[in-house]
């Protein structure tokens, strides 16, 4: 069901995909069949409500605990990285949770997956951002007791409401390490679905019209992050064929369509790294985009599961992500 998008011409055409590569040894199907609507429901009913740091302090620091204690019960190693010079309406520091595995080689170049935990005022935010921050747990379960040439690196960001500020600082301070990087899978609002037709809206400037139903995941990208946007499609057609995807690829850094820089890829792109967004499209189609009425009684569970399994399909993919050898 992939489609690809070129922004260059503006066709709209259907992929070739390539087979998925991953050591033959295990079966990635039966490990993301794990992935269940319960799950799902179960941390977005954890993580919905307005997390805001000067209306909502408290719930912003539950929610990071919630996230930081399923990291580590996972077998991950969680820790609160500070956003230097932004501080909540306590006077605390605001921070990235992030979470790997113990013992990874450093020389390996981190694949990042990451998703925003900070809502906006008067926002409970399921599909902004809760529908993200459950994929992103269930994809680190799977993940987490796996190993391969490229490290998982997961990371719940603060403060992207106010201007990408967790993701600039978390990759200012890998670069300030020499961590090595290979690129990022950012996840943007990936809930919501409608088949209505006319329910989908094409974002101004592009120049060709998004199908008109409001039910694909959509993938933004640009030139750099093509082996991405390759594996994610890839994924898709092998384990996930029927949701629908369509692929952005935008020239340069997104600067000719505003609307394709609008969440924690945008640090990465301005910074050379291949990156991408994963996302319904936000207000595109989601009419409680920014609401209250933003609750998880609007999701699309089963939509989120695939996309779940789809993504972690393709990070074991990119990674070369096998089973760890039992000692």
């Amino acid at each position: 069901m992939g489609f690809l998008i070129d922004c260059f011409t503006g066709r709209l055409y259907r992929k070739i995909f390539r087979v998925i590569r991953h050591d033959p040894s295990f079966e990635i199907g039966p490990l993301i069949e794990t992935i269940t609507p319960s799950a799902i429901r179960d941390h977005l009913e954890a993580l919905t409500g307005e997390k805001e740091p000067t209306r909502s302090p408290d719930a912003l620091l539950s929610a990071a605990s919630y996230l930081s204690q399923h990291f580590e019960a996972c077998g991950l190693h969680s820790e609160y990285s500070p956003i230097e010079g932004h501080s909540d309406a306590n006077g605390s520091p605001c921070f990235n949770v992030v979470a790997e595995k113990p013992g990874q080689d450093p020389s390996n170049k981190k694949i990042i997956i990451g998703a925003h935990y900070d809502t906006v005022p008067g926002s409970p935010g399921a599909d902004d951002n809760a529908s993200s921050l459950a994929v992103l747990l269930e994809v680190a379960r799977l993940l987490s007791s796996m190993e391969g040439h490229l490290t998982p690196h997961f990371v719940a960001f603060s403060l992207e409401e106010q201007g990408f500020i967790g993701s600039t600082a978390y990759l200012n301070t890998l670069e300030e390490h020499s961590t090595p990087i290979f690129g990022a899978l950012i996840l943007e609002c990936i809930g919501f679905t409608d088949h209505t037709p006319g329910s989908q809206k094409t974002p101004p400037g592009l120049p060709f019209v998004l199908p008109d139903a409001g039910d694909f995941i959509g993938l933004v990208g640009n030139e750099t992050s093509k082996p991405i946007q390759t594996a994610f499609e890839t994924a898709v057609n092998t384990y996930t064929p029927d949701l629908p995807e369509i692929s952005l690829l935008v020239p340069g850094k997104g600067e000719a369509l505003p609307d394709s820089r609008r969440s924690d890829h945008v640090p990465f792109w301005d910074k050379g790294y291949a990156a991408v967004m994963l996302t319904d499209t936000a207000n595109f189609r989601n009419p409680h985009y920014h609401q209250p009425s933003d609750q998880v009684e609007t999701l699309d569970l089963s939509f989120m599961v695939e996309v779940a399994k789809a993504l972690a399909a393709a990070v074991i993919d990119l990674a070369g992500l096998k089973p760890e050898k039992k000692s």
